[in-house]
C-alpha cells in the first residue's frame, strides 16, 4: 500500500496533483466547490478569537490583531496547517474566506501546507493564486512547532494500513507475495498470510479490549495513531481537526464489518475485498483506503496531552457552521450545501473529530446544531 500510493515513481499519489473530483476517480467535500472551505473559515476564525482571548499578554513590540468577537487581543501569528494538503484547494479556499469575512484575522495568518507528493506541492503556489502571500511553508512534513489550527480532511484513510485475519491458530497478517519465478512469471500479485509482522498489532487489538471470531478479516492503521501523537507534540496551543470516515472501534471491529473495510476507487467506482483483492489489480493506478478507527486515534491524542472537544457527523457539524449566516448566503449556495448534508452521503459517512490544547473544553459553533455520530 506504501509502495503503491507514495512511491516517488509509480505511487498513485504521487505522480498527479489531484486525484479527486469529477475527472478524477473519487469525490471529496472540496469537490462540491469552495463552500466547505468558506464553513471551515468560519469555524477556524472562532478558534483564532478563543486563542486570542485565552493567550497571555503579547510580548512587548509584536503585533496583534483585534476580533470583533474577542475580549482582549493577544496573539502576534496564527498557524494554519493543513496535512495532506494535495494541491492546496481547500487551504485556498479557506484563506479567500478569511479574507473577505475576517479582514482582521487575515494578515495574521501563516500556512503551512503539508504534502507528499512533490507533483500536488508544485502546484501549490498557482492553485493558491491571489492568497499565495499568506504561504509559509510546504513540505512533507509538520512544522516543528506551531500556535494555531491542524486541518487533516479525508487523510488517516490514506495511511497504509496492516491487514490481519484471525484463524483457530491465532492471528494471521495478509502480506502480497511477489509472482512466482519460472512458468509462472507472469503471474498477478497475490495474497499469503503469515505471523504478524510486530507485536503492535495484538497489543492493538489487546488494547481496545475486542475479540476478533475465526475468519475476520480487518486493517489495523498503526500509522495513525502514530501521527496524532506527532501532532499533539508539535502543537504547541491550539486545535486539531480531522475529518474522515469511519467508526468506533466497537462497531469497526464487529460482524458487521467482518470482512475489513480495504477499499479502491477508481474513476468513482468502489470494490470492497472480501477475500479477493481487488487492491491488487494495477497498483499505483487506483486509490486504496481503510475506515478510520476513531477510538484508538481519540485514546493516543489524550495519551499524548490534546483534550478531545466533539465527535460529530460532518452533517450536524455543517448544520452548526451555517447557523451563523444569513439567509442571503445560504440561498447562493443551496446546491452545495445540500450535497454536503445528504443523508447517505458526505454528511454521513463523514465524522469530524476536534481536539484541544491549552484552550480547555469551549463550546464550539461547529458543534451547536448538536453532536450526533451515526
Amino acid at each position: 500500500m506504501e509502495l503503491a500510493l507514495y512511491d516517488p515513481a509509480v505511487g498513485y499519489y504521487a505522480r498527479a496533483a489531484q486525484r479527486s473530483g469529477r475527472a478524477g476517480d473519487f469525490f471529496t467535500s472540496v469537490d462540491v466547490g469552495p463552500l466547505f472551505g468558506e464553513l471551515l473559515a468560519t469555524q477556524i476564525a472562532e478558534m483564532a478569537t478563543i486563542l486570542q482571548s485565552t493567550a497571555e499578554p503579547a510580548k512587548h513590540g509584536e503585533k496583534e490583531f483585534i476580533s470583533a468577537n474577542s475580549a482582549s487581543s493577544a496573539v502576534s501569528a496564527f498557524d494554519l496547517v493543513e496535512a495532506g494538503a494535495g494541491n492546496g484547494r481547500l487551504s485556498a479556499d479557506i484563506l479567500r474566506a478569511v479574507r473577505d469575512r475576517h479582514p482582521d484575522l487575515y494578515p495574521h495568518v501563516r500556512l503551512h501546507l503539508v504534502e507528499a507528493s512533490a507533483a500536488a506541492r508544485d502546484a501549490q503556489l498557482a492553485t493558491l493564486g491571489d492568497v499565495r502571500d499568506r504561504l509559509s511553508s510546504a513540505s512533507g512534513l509538520l512544522p516543528e512547532s506551531f500556535e494555531g489550527v491542524l486541518v487533516a480532511n479525508e487523510l488517516l484513510d490514506a495511511f497504509p494500513v496492516h491487514q490481519v485475519v484471525m484463524r483457530e491458530d491465532g492471528l494471521k497478517e495478509v502480506y502480497v507475495a511477489r509472482p512466482s519465478q519460472g512458468r509462472d512469471r507472469g503471474a498477478t500479485l497475490r495474497v499469503i498470510e503469515g505471523p504478524p509482522s510486530t507485536p503492535a498489532l495484538q497489543a492493538y487489538i489487546d488494547r481496545l479490549g475486542i475479540t476478533l471470531e475465526p475468519g475476520w478479516r480487518v486493517e489495523i492503521n498503526l500509522r495513525a495513531v502514530d501521527w496524532i501523537r506527532d501532532a499533539a507534540q508539535r502543537l504547541a496551543r491550539g486545535f486539531i481537526i480531522l475529518i474522515d470516515y469511519g467508526h468506533e472501534a466497537r462497531d469497526l471491529y464487529s460482524a458487521s464489518h467482518a470482512q475489513g473495510t480495504l477499499t479502491t476507487f477508481s474513476g468513482h467506482r468502489t470494490d470492497v475485498a472480501q477475500g479477493a483483492a481487488p487492491w491488487l489489480i494495477d497498483p499505483g493506478e487506483q486509490d486504496i483506503t481503510a475506515h478510520v478507527d476513531f477510538t484508538s486515534v481519540r485514546d493516543a491524542a489524550e495519551a499524548a496531552g490534546l483534550t478531545i472537544i466533539a465527535f460529530l457527523d460532518q452533517t450536524y457539524f455543517v448544520l452548526g457552521l451555517v447557523s451563523a449566516w444569513n439567509g442571503a448566503a445560504l440561498a447562493e449556495r443551496a446546491r452545495a450545501l445540500k450535497t454536503l448534508l445528504v443523508p447517505g452521503g458526505l454528511g454521513s459517512t463523514h465524522k469530524v473529530m476536534i481536539f484541544g490544547k491549552a484552550v480547555g473544553t469551549p463550546a464550539l459553533l461547529g458543534c451547536s446544531f448538536g453532536t450526533r455520530v451515526t
